[in-house]
């Protein structure tokens, strides 16, 4: 019992010197060198209008519902950023076969030019968040016909939007290129309205 006893003090006081650390110190140590070195990328990479309002993030995939805008990926999670994730169906699931033949309809409605051999795949599939910002290169240029026709926007000018807006692979190395689709259409916005 008395070695209890003994125990009872360093314990107690490791305890809280563990939880100052961990739940004080640390976090706010962490948070202060990140505000310091990259306070955009710890503020969340947000994207503000010429008005100084948000309009969004450049790592959180928003749903453009409007025909004349570029597409991003489809969402499992109706690109509700609260929480991410998608199904971790296996390709055989029935809900997924009958998700993707929907988001190929969809795409075959919305842009009766492209053969449907020639649809991206990440235009039909989820990201594995539900939250991809990005489309491949090929997903962007595949709307082009569509765009172009809606908001009379020649194809050149359409083309030349998606390589200003064209991010390469990461290091130079790994992925592949990719387009940031809030960052494009924000540009197409831009140039619809002039």
């Amino acid at each position: 019992m008395k070695n209890e006893q003994k125990l009872a003090g360093p314990i107690i006081r490791s305890s809280f010197t563990i939880m100052v650390l961990a739940g004080l110190v640390y976090p706010l140590a962490s948070t202060g060198i990140a505000q310091a070195i990259m306070q955009d990328k710890a503020n969340g990479s947000l994207i503000y209008n010429e008005e100084g309002e948000i309009v969004g993030s450049e790592l959180i995939g928003q749903n453009f519902t409007d025909p004349m805008y570029f597409q991003g990926r489809v969402s499992a999670i109706e690109y509700d950023a609260s929480g991410s994730g998608s199904n971790n169906y296996a390709p055989s699931n029935e809900d997924m076969i009958n998700r993707t033949e929907e988001s190929i309809a969809a795409w075959k409605e919305a842009n009766p030019e492209t053969p449907i051999n020639q649809v991206p795949i990440d235009l039909v599939t989820d990201s594995a968040s539900g939250l991809d910002p990005h489309i491949s290169v090929k997903g962007a240029k595949a709307q082009v016909n569509r765009i172009s026709e809606l908001t009379g926007v020649s194809k050149e000018k359409l083309q030349n939007l998606i390589e200003e807006n064209t991010q390469g692979k990461e290091l130079g190395l790994f992925g592949e290129e990719r387009v940031n689709v809030l960052m494009l259409n924000l540009d197409l916005q831009e140039l619809t309205q002039r």
